[in-house]
């Protein structure tokens, strides 16, 4: 049995489909299953012991270098796939998914860009307002996969491990000492939360707990990251120097993880860490953190979610307060919070504890 999963990006959605990877290896534990992903987000699935071949493509490499593109192109039809899933649901993925030559090509009906049209064996559309782990799960399940659980196989390297560790040591942090994490970058321009936000934040778990503060991003958020350790005490930057396991590594040993909607952000909550979320165009019950041990913070407004690169006020992000989001911290760390899937509300602000209920 040779079965390819197909999930070229970004780093949030390959972590979304970790789930389905676990299903199908517990289905197919003797089969061969391979990964084609784009270069930006392999690095989450090297070396998973679950994935026997790792296939990577450059992002919009198609015309850029076709001579790659036909050699992959040769390389996933000479593999004989028995399988192969569309997890993306792009013209480009489904251009692949053709390539394969695969006799079984499962993904969504009417998917978009046309996606579907390369598909021989169609799930009826998916609901957009379902988690995207959970949308996934249905195509693992249509293609035999056991879901009686969701799990995200992650599997660190002692090299990696090492690393962190050094890298903490470096920040003058002594063995097993309580840290939290703050990951304040995003490709969006919407989804920012603002420099001055969250070094205020981090002076105040200085100040509420003394624990130290570590930033995570990557070498393109560098000076976005100078910017907040050089106003906050006590701040470790980390920005730029870690892989994307390193980073999920270090964020398996941190108490709670402070993020706007990224891509790390799926990483805190895929390795099992509480994650405090502030969101504000997109839509948490999509592509919020999954499960029930996390705090969203978002805006009750009209024009929310805009799913929108561009917006001339951001008041969805703007009106979220350094107070609030302290005191979701506070929550955490104090154990107030008994994660479930209810929600609190105030006036001003709507919490949500998990993804699943609407906010």
């Amino acid at each position: 049995m040779k079965i390819l999963i197909v999930k070229l990006s970004s780093i949030g959605d390959v972590v979304h489909t970790l789930p389905s990877l676990y299903a199908l290896r517990g289905a197919y534990p003797m089969a061969e299953i391979d990964w084609l992903v784009e270069e930006e987000a392999k690095g989450i699935i090297k070396g998973n012991p679950m994935i026997n071949n790792v296939v990577v493509v450059k992002k919009r490499g198609f015309l850029k270098n076709p001579g790659q593109t036909w050699r992959v192109a040769k390389g996933l039809k000479a593999s004989g796939y028995d399988m192969v899933i569309d997890f993306q649901g792009l013209f480009k993925s489904g251009i692949w998914v053709y390539f394969s030559g695969a006799r079984r090509r499962i993904g969504f009906d009417k998917g978009r860009e046309f996606s579907h049209i390369f598909l021989n064996e169609k799930l009826d559309p998916y609901d957009p307002n379902k988690h995207a782990v959970d949308r996934y799960l249905q195509l693992a399940r249509y293609a035999g996969g056991k879901v009686s659980k969701v799990r995200f196989p992650f599997k660190f390297s002692e090299d990696e491990r090492e690393c962190v560790l050094g890298l903490l040591k470096e920040g003058n942090m002594v063995k097993d000492e309580d840290f939290i994490i703050l990951s304040p970058s995003a490709r969006w321009g919407t989804k920012l939360w603002g420099v001055e936000r969250f070094a205020e934040l981090a002076e105040e778990i200085n100040k509420r707990f003394g624990f130290k503060v570590v930033l995570v991003g990557s070498e393109a958020d560098i000076g976005l990251l100078h910017e907040i350790a050089s106003t906050a005490n006590s701040v470790i930057n980390l920005g730029g120097r870690t892989t994307l396991k390193e980073l999920a590594f270090l964020m398996k040993l941190s108490l709670l993880v402070i993020s706007v909607d990224s891509g790390p952000m799926h990483i805190a909550s895929a390795v099992g860490t509480p994650v405090v979320a502030i969101f504000g165009p997109t839509a948490p019950w999509r592509t919020g953190p999954y499960g029930n041990n996390n705090i969203i913070f978002r805006r009750v407004l009209e024009c929310s979610p805009c799913f929108s690169r561009r917006c001339g006020d951001n008041i969805c992000m703007k009106d979220i307060t350094v107070r609030e989001v302290m005191d979701g911290v506070v929550a955490i760390i104090t154990g107030k919070i008994k994660f479930s899937a209810t929600s609190g509300k105030s006036k001003k602000e709507e919490i949500a504890i998990g993804c699943d209920s609407r906010v």
